[in-house]
């Protein structure tokens, strides 16, 4: 199953909390030192994950806002 990347976003963002909640109930160093390691190759896979992602749009600059496009504006 190939993930999406908000899905994988999502798991990096939760692993990182992880590592706060870790560090402030004082949980063994050990157990901090490799989450935080384990989050920030997560972030760094997201990342690159994300700008390789195939997405493809036909909006520009000219259309301004998603919600609120120049064209409707008086």
């Amino acid at each position: 199953m190939k993930l999406s990347a908000l899905t994988l976003l999502a798991i990096t963002t939760l692993v990182l909390l992880t590592v706060v909640i870790f560090s402030a109930m004082n949980f063994p160093f050990s157990w901090v030192f490799y989450a935080s390691c384990a989050g920030q190759a997560l972030l760094v896979y997201t990342v690159i994950r994300v700008l390789k992602d195939d997405y493809h749009t036909d909006k520009t600059f000219a259309d301004f806002y998603e919600d609120h496009s120049m064209k409707t504006m008086p």
